[in-house]
C-alpha cells in the first residue's frame, strides 16, 4: 500500500522536533513519503540521516501548493484527514479498509501543525478522529497507520540498512554495518 503524509503547517523552531517525530513515525509505520508546506532544513536533514542509516525509500518533499497536490491526488487515491473533530476511527476504519481493498488506491493522510484550513476538511474523503480529547498528532498518526497497515509495517527490514535492531527479550541487539 502506498501511503503519503501531508504535514499542514510548520512553525519553525517551535515545531521542528514534533515535525521530525511525525516524519519518523510515518516512515516507521509504513508511509513512503512526507510532504511539508514549507522547508525546514533541520527536519529534512534528520529524516535523510535516518533513512541513510536505517534504510528504505522514504522521501521528504516540500509542496508549492498543498491544495493543488491534494486535488490531483484525489484523482487516483483516497485522502484522509486526521482531526480531533472527525468521525470516530472505530466506526469508519472498516469502510476505509474496504474501499482500499476494492481499489488498491494510494492514501494521503493530512495532519495539521496548527489550525487546519477549512479546505482540508472539504477536500478529504474521510475526516477521522483518533479520540476526541486533546492529544499529539504523532499519537493519532501512529494509531491510524497501525490500524491501516494491520501492524505489518512495525518490524520492516531494509536491505540497504546500516543499522538494524533484532528483537530480544533480555538485551539490546543492534547490528551496525560499516561501509555499507
Amino acid at each position: 500500500m502506498h501511503i503519503e503524509i501531508l504535514r499542514l503547517g510548520h512553525r519553525g523552531e517551535r515545531d521542528k522536533r514534533i515535525s521530525t517525530h511525525v516524519a519518523l513515525t510515518s516512515r516507521a509505520i509504513g508511509a513512503k513519503k512526507i510532504l511539508f508546506t514549507e522547508e525546514d532544513k533541520h527536519v529534512r536533514e534528520s529524516v535523510e540521516r535516518i533513512v541513510k542509516s536505517w534504510g528504505g525509500e522514504f522521501k521528504f518533499e516540500v509542496l508549492n501548493s498543498w491544495k493543488s497536490y491534494v486535488k490531483k491526488f484525489k484523482d487516483e487515491g483516497i485522502v484522509i484527514h486526521l482531526t480531533m473533530y472527525g468521525e470516530n476511527i472505530n466506526n469508519v476504519m472498516t469502510d476505509v479498509k474496504k474501499e482500499l481493498a476494492k481499489n488498491s488506491k494510494p492514501v494521503l493522510v493530512i495532519i495539521g501543525a496548527e489550525k487546519v484550513p477549512r479546505e482540508a476538511y472539504d477536500l478529504a474523503d474521510y475526516n477521522l478522529s483518533v479520540g476526541n480529547q486533546p492529544h499529539s498528532e504523532v499519537a493519532a498518526l501512529a494509531i491510524f497507520l497501525d490500524r491501516l497497515t494491520g501492524g505489518t509495517a512495525l518490524y520492516s527490514e531494509y536491505n540497504d540498512a546500516k543499522i538494524a535492531v533484532t528483537p530480544s527479550k533480555f538485551e539490546k541487539c543492534v547490528s551496525v554495518e560499516k561501509g555499507k
